[in-house]
């Protein structure tokens, strides 16, 4: 979530994120609502699954209300319980933790790479135990974890892995689709997301045997596609699930997003670059890190970051940033470190990136409709602060 400016801030003329129409979002919200079917499973849902399984290379993609549902999902199908434990990224959001731990399972926190602030894959072996049932594997900004090393360690384990792409939608890692990659995997369309329906997510089912569960999992537990598809005369609770069904109006708004699906990555791409080739050559000079792409990453360009040299340099900008009305925003704390993290085992100086990442890292404004002007104005605000030290 992004935190709203207090009120006492000066006015804000560049936000940090504003939702943006492609065009269409209206004139399909109207056509779902006339056509008298605003629930769940209706023909934008169709349509939307059906494009995601194709671009996803994914056995079944299932639209659901968030992507912190999809990841709920995920420990359900995986059968997560008490005394399980499930490997996520120290630097994360609450969910990619809190899924599994609402299961009962222990979260086991490790640390992230200096560079792309992913999981760190060479750490994973140290944290492995007989109680390991899972890994999540977040692609931070939309740029991909390592994906080969980390399947690899899974499946000398016996153990799956869970993309947690809320960043990643249309990524790719060694020209594979991210969310595709791994045994389950899932994707965001809140507000803050490259395309949106203001809140939404996905479940994506790269292994077949997951499918059928899956369905009825997101139907509170019950066999009603069954019923649909004329193989029961009626349908009864057959086990754990759960409301994991997104609006068909929703799923409208979607539609209309992912028909211009190139052209929002062409505009993302061009303002991310704009920033990189802006700051580039000067900026490391006042010890701060701009993002690091791979060669092997296709990135979505989800958002741009700078790494300060201190947490004083942050707070520092920040609020000459908000004084120059441009809001910038901070990203994840520690989830080791949170009083629920703790309660896990987490303690500090487990994860010394992650927990000095935290405290220095500061993201600019980027939307898909984030004008050239206005972004000159950001890169002038922050050549301005720097000119002052």
């Amino acid at each position: 979530m992004i935190p709203r400016p207090p009120m006492h801030d000066p006015p804000v003329r560049i936000p940090f994120n504003r939702p943006v129409l492609t065009g269409r979002e209206l004139e399909y919200v109207r056509q779902a609502v006339l056509g008298m079917h605003t629930s769940g499973g209706g023909p934008f849902t169709a349509r939307c699954e059906g494009l995601l399984e194709s671009e996803l290379s994914a056995a079944r993609v299932i639209l659901t209300p968030s992507c912190t549902d999809a990841l709920e999902m995920c420990a359900l199908l995986l059968d997560i319980g008490p005394g399980d434990e499930v490997i996520v990224p120290a630097f994360g959001f609450v969910s990619t933790a809190n899924a599994f731990a609402l299961r009962g399972a222990r979260p086991v926190f490790v640390d992230v790479r200096a560079d792309t602030l992913n999981l760190d894959e060479t750490r994973l072996e140290e944290r492995i135990t007989p109680r390991t049932r899972a890994i999540v594997a977040l692609h931070y900004a939309g740029v991909a974890c390592e994906m080969d090393a980390i399947l690899g360690v899974a499946e000398r384990h016996g153990i799956r892995v869970v993309e947690d792409n809320a960043h990643g939608l249309f990524g790719r890692h060694a020209g594979r689709p991210l969310g595709g990659i791994g045994s389950l995997g899932t994707l965001s369309f809140h507000e803050t997301k490259n395309l949106t329906c203001g809140e939404g997510g996905a479940l994506v089912l790269r292994d077949p045997e997951f499918v059928e569960r899956a369905e009825i999992v997101r139907d509170k537990g019950t066999n009603r596609q069954q019923l649909f598809r004329g193989a029961v005369d009626r349908y009864s609770w057959v086990d754990l699930g759960s409301s994991f069904v997104l609006s068909d109006i929703l799923a409208a708004f979607l539609w209309a997003q992912l028909e211009q699906r190139s052209e929002i990555a062409e505009r993302r791409q061009r303002i991310w670059r704009a920033y990189d080739d802006a700051l580039a050559g000067w900026i490391e000079a006042y010890g701060v890190r701009r993002p690091t792409v791979p060669e092997s990453c296709e990135s979505t360009h989800h958002l741009y970051h700078l790494l300060l040299a201190t947490p004083e340099d942050r707070s520092a900008l920040l609020a000459h940033l908000r004084a120059d009305g441009i809001y910038a925003v901070f990203h994840y704390t520690p989830l080791h470190l949170s009083r629920m993290g703790q309660g896990a085992g987490g303690r500090a100086g487990d994860c010394p990136v992650t927990e000095q990442v935290s405290d220095r890292l500061l993201r600019l404004p980027l939307y898909n409709d984030l004008t050239p002007a206005d972004q000159q104005i950001v890169v002038e605000s922050i050549r301005d602060f720097f000119a002052t030290r």
